[in-house]
């Protein structure tokens, strides 16, 4: 039996949402394995930033790259550019199996292998909702993004576990993977997909692209550098390097604005936030993803410092189980979901969208009443009531969102609307590292020197301990690793008692000296969670009513004055 051709699309799409998601967070929980493969000590001096580089470095060149490539999409065709997207994914993956060096130099070109997926990432990501949405009647159009939707979350989380799996045999295999899917996504793609929506050929805003590519590169960048410690700062904010590139970034991204409102063909139609179910429904996905976006580096962070150690588990076996603890929270995603899109189809988006991203804001509240060793079932239903609020949200809010822009748009917009929730998960994870190591700066030190003391330490070794940098602490803890070890030399060591030496090697010595320092800080991370699902929220309901927006988008077309519509409708 021949597949319907929209059938096709939402299959191919979602192995290509799912390839890409997966790569955003399949070395969270190898890096143990990838540093220890190019013999590199990730918690050595300067090595902090090939950490986060290595974490962030995908999402940030896939982030700059959304809005350029959805507009290159609506000039040249949306399945052309979708399918190239296929092939630099594969390639870039390729590359990073065979990174030939080996020390920093291995970790750098691991790094721009990284960013070269990051490239065919954006492709993809842009597209693939503007397939769905030319390929899907907007009856059935909630429904076919929920399942796309739930690609993206579970890759995620699905990245997390195995990453740990693969990586725990040889961690080139967690790159090894996407090659053969993306060699047969590349040929399906090629062979099966053609174009729906129709092409407008226009020129390129090349000082657009230069303006808003350079803007949001050097945010991004900003972003990831002010998590390193700078001088005697936990962190970088008051780098002058940081400094100066946020405020090259906000000044490129304002020229951009002012940029695309005097050119005939703009990089991206400012007209499109008059549509106010566009406007708010990005608002509401920009706060979501700010919401969510850094919980999830949290509850590794939870789970591998503290709980696990607390529970007997040896660090360099808490990454893999983190994973697996934190599956929930995509069972949720999965089974709400398609449901939230299914239902979004015969009732309306607004109701359902609103309504989910209320039920995550009290799942966050929920989880800011959990001490330190928590029970962890009612952790895993915390999680899943949250999963289940995203899904709810997600598909009736793209929906919205795709259905209120001119079809000649819909390239444009869901490189907007992808590049809105990248942005918002690189800044939530900036204020949510930030929040947390703020609070370890007031209260771990303390906290250490007085546990170690109790244990026995000498004066000295005592002061050593509570001088570790909260950011040595957090980043130790994601990669599965005791910070005792990178403390106390093993000839120091040594010369302690054994009962002493046994004391402070065990897991349970730092998680417990950790928990207290570390659950005031996630308290107030989630509280500001709570707060940004609870603006998302209201975002949410101005978005208007389906109905009206339905009834707007004809006229809209005609009276906003679109870039490259015929002249009787500008």
């Amino acid at each position: 039996m021949k597949l319907e051709y929209k059938w096709i699309v939402l299959i191919n799409t979602t192995i290509g949402m799912l390839m890409a998601s997966i790569n955003q967070t399949i070395v969270l929980i190898s890096l143990p394995a990838i540093f220890s493969g190019l013999h590199v000590d990730p918690l050595g001096p300067g090595q902090s930033n090939l950490l986060l580089w290595m974490l962030m470095g995908y999402s940030a060149v896939t982030t700059v790259l959304l809005v350029t490539f959805g507009r290159i999409a609506d000039i040249f065709g949306r399945v052309r550019i979708y399918n190239l997207g296929f092939v630099v994914f594969t390639v870039g993956s390729l590359l990073c199996v065979l990174t030939p060096s080996v020390g920093t130099v291995g970790a750098i070109e691991l790094i721009a292998f990284r960013m070269v997926q990051g490239v065919g990432g954006a492709c993809l990501f842009a597209n693939s909702i503007a397939l769905l949405t030319d390929a899907f009647p907007a009856n059935q159009r909630g429904f076919s993004l929920g399942i796309n939707q739930i690609a993206f979350i579970a890759g995620n989380v699905v990245g997390v576990v195995l990453g740990g799996i693969l990586a725990a045999v040889n961690w080139r295999l967690d790159f090894l993977i996407s090659v053969p899917v993306g060699v047969f996504g590349s040929m399906w793609a090629y062979r099966a997909l053609h174009e729906i929506g129709k092409r407008h050929p226009q020129p390129l805003d090349w000082l657009g692209n230069l303006t808003f590519a350079g803007g949001l590169l050097a945010l991004m960048f900003g972003l990831t550098e002010a998590l390193t410690p700078y001088g005697n700062q936990t962190m970088g904010w008051s780098n002058p390097v940081v400094v100066l590139v946020l405020g090259a970034g906000v000044i490129l991204l304002a020229a951009f604005a002012v940029v695309e409102t005097r050119v005939r063909y703009p990089l991206f139609d400012l007209a499109l936030f008059r549509i106010r179910g566009f406007l708010f429904g990005n608002v509401a996905a920009f706060l979501f993803s700010l919401a969510r976006g850094g919980l999830q580096f949290m509850f590794i962070i939870w789970l591998q410092g503290i709980w696990l150690p607390l529970h007997g588990v040896a660090y360099a076996d808490t990454p893999l189980h983190a994973g697996i603890d934190t599956m929930p929270l995509m069972l949720g995603f999965v089974v709400c979901g398609p449901l939230g899109g299914w239902l979004s189809d015969r009732y309306g988006s607004r109701l359902l969208a609103t309504g989910g991203i209320l039920i995550a804001g009290v799942a966050a509240a929920l989880l800011m009443t959990l001490p330190a060793n928590f029970n962890l079932g009612l952790f895993a239903a915390y999680l899943a009531l949250m999963g289940a609020g995203m899904g709810f949200f997600s598909a009736p809010n793209t929906s919205q969102i795709m259905g209120a822009v001119p079809e000649a748009h819909r390239g444009s917009a869901a490189g907007m609307r992808a590049m809105v929730l990248n942005a918002g998960m690189t800044a939530s994870q900036a204020i949510f590292f930030t929040i947390v190591i703020a609070s370890l700066s007031h209260n771990l030190g303390p906290a250490l020197e007085t546990g170690a003391s109790q244990a026995g330490l000498t004066p000295a070794l005592a002061h050593g301990i509570a001088s570790l940098p909260p950011g040595a602490a957090i980043f130790a803890a994601m990669l599965g690793y005791n910070p005792i070890s990178h403390l106390i030399p093993a000839s120091s060591l040594a010369t302690l008692s054994p009962a002493v030496a046994a004391r402070i090697s065990d897991p349970h010595f730092f998680a417990g000296l950790l928990a207290q320092p570390f659950v005031e800080g996630i308290r107030i991370a989630l509280l500001v969670c709570v707060a940004m699902c609870v603006l998302a929220g209201v975002a949410s309901a101005l978005r208007g009513s389906d109905r009206r927006r339905k009834a707007a988008v004809q006229a809209q077309v005609g009276d906003l004055g679109f870039a490259g519509q015929p002249a009787q409708a500008r």
